[in-house]
């Protein structure tokens, strides 16, 4: 694989021609607003059925539980973390409720499976969302075949990321050589673990007047994509082409 290229735009950079990415070994795929768009609005579900369940559990109002809410998340990266430290809350009849969400606003994507297809390497997802959830949200896009695996939040022990031990579960429990790895996400601040492995980095950014990564992250995104579909179909190309050759 062809040395990281710290801030460039693959899916603009003609002359990287795509050239050495067959050696990847594992592609470690984000879930949410990284293989489908933030246009499909889930989670807007997502959180009302979070506030909701929260108001009720802590006996307060939906907008004192929207604020702690949001204050967990921003503290702990996942609200599910501090609801547990300091709430005692079960788990999984939470991840249950808040991920019981209506999918049909998800369109399927046949361009991505396509493109998951021709891409060398096995597959992982790497989510800080409940398996059940990977998985529905996979059968809906029909891409759910191309993965090998889902590492969700259980697994990681409600660590979410970007806590670093979690990342080093991840490549312990599924023999991933960082060396010979990708991982791809929409949150820039989730990169910097998996470079510190030495993974290879991609900034999926879900819009292209997203603001640049901040300065303690940036050295840590190897690559911006703004179109993960046309970015590994040129991958994929490029590896039929060698191939071919």
């Amino acid at each position: 694989m062809s040395q990281p290229q710290t801030q460039q735009n693959l899916t603009t950079a003609v002359a990287d021609s795509f050239a050495g990415w067959g050696a990847v070994e594992t592609w470690v795929f984000d879930l949410d607003y990284t293989l489908y768009p933030p246009s499909a609005a889930l989670f807007a579900q997502i959180e009302q059925r979070m506030r909701a369940y929260i108001a009720e559990f802590l006996g307060l109002d939906l907008d004192a539980a929207w604020q702690l809410q949001k204050e967990y998340f921003h503290t702990y990266g996942m609200s599910l973390r501090g609801l547990m430290d300091f709430h005692a809350m079960d788990p999984a009849p939470f991840l249950a409720h808040v991920h019981d969400i209506d999918l049909s606003v998800l369109d399927p994507s046949p361009a991505l499976g396509a493109a998951l297809a021709a891409l060398p390497g096995r597959k992982l997802i790497f989510t800080n969302a409940s398996a059940r959830h990977a998985e529905r949200v996979l059968e809906r896009l029909g891409i759910a075949g191309h993965f090998e695996a889902v590492f969700d939040i259980v697994a990681a022990d409600y660590r979410p990321k970007p806590e670093p031990e979690t990342y080093r579960n991840l490549v312990r429990r599924h023999n991933i050589d960082p060396r010979q790895s990708v991982m791809i996400e929409d949150q820039a601040r989730n990169l910097p673990p998996a470079a510190a492995l030495g993974m290879t980095t991609v900034w999926v950014r879900c819009t292209t007047d997203q603001p640049p990564a901040p300065a303690d992250v940036a050295a840590s995104v190897h690559h911006i994509v703004d179109d993960l579909i046309a970015w590994l179909t040129a991958i994929g190309a490029a590896e039929a082409t060698t191939t071919e050759g």
